[in-house]
This record gives structure tokens, C-alpha cells and sequence, in this order.
């Protein structure tokens, strides 16, 4: 076999040696928008679309989608809870609180007295276990 013969072969090997179509080239109506059987406005699909699905999917390019929210389990919550932060708190917001703290309840910071010392293995606890988590 020839080198294009091996390569075509090759790329025709990728979908089990079965013809493919570009989406929406085979067997629909496209152009003007149809009305499903809801009477709303379709995407222009000719199949019937219930749930807007392939409406979301015209309008993807369209809107920007709102940002997605990171799920935050409890244990991150807390840590951020000892660091007095949000759960929508940015990696820059996380390191700069968890700077100001850290001066402010360092033993040097308050002329040797060991008062706050419990409160600063919490947050470097804290800190460490966000960054471990991903979040900074």
C-alpha cells in the first residue's frame, strides 16, 4: 500500500469504516427557525427539541454563560472560616489575608507573648489545607 493509502485507511479506521456527515447536513430543516410542539421557537432543528436543547447549544456563541461556582465541602469552608473569607474567594484574596494574619498574630509581631500562638497554627492549618485543596 501507498503512504496516502495507509493514511486514508487510518482516518477511516477512526469511525469503524463508516461514512460521517457534518452535523445538521443530513436530513433537517435549517434556515428559519421552526416551531416545536410546544409552540416555542426552535433552533431551526427539525426534530422536535422538548427540554431546548439544541437552543442552549445555538446560543452558546451567543451570551456569555454565567461563571460557574466551585463546590466547597466543609472542611474547606472552615479553613476559609478561620482565614474570615468567603467561599467565592479568589487564590490572590486567600494569600493576602493569610498574610496580614500571619503578621499580626506572629509572637515577634506582638513582642514575644505567646497568647495568639494557638490562633496562628489555626490558620497556617488553614492556609495549608487550602493550598493542598487547590484553592491557592
Amino acid at each position: 500500500m501507498s503512504d496516502d493509502a495507509i493514511a486514508k485507511y487510518q482516518k477511516e479506521d477512526l469511525t469503524g469504516h463508516r461514512p460521517t456527515w457534518k452535523m445538521g447536513s443530513i436530513g433537517g430543516e435549517r434556515g428559519e427557525a421552526k416551531r416545536t410542539s410546544r409552540g416555542r421557537r426552535g433552533s431551526g432543528w427539525a426534530a422536535d427539541d422538548p427540554f431546548g436543547l439544541f437552543d442552549r447549544v445555538a446560543r452558546a456563541g451567543q451570551a456569555k454563560p454565567s461563571p460557574e461556582r466551585r463546590k466547597v465541602l466543609n472542611a474547606q469552608r472552615r479553613a476559609l472560616d478561620v482565614l474570615g473569607l468567603e467561599a467565592d474567594a479568589q487564590r490572590a484574596d486567600i494569600k493576602a489575608r493569610f498574610k496580614v494574619l500571619v503578621k499580626r498574630h506572629h509572637p515577634d509581631a506582638n513582642g514575644g507573648d505567646r497568647t495568639s500562638e494557638d490562633r496562628l497554627r489555626e490558620i497556617i492549618q488553614a492556609y495549608n489545607y487550602l493550598k493542598s485543596a487547590g484553592f491557592c
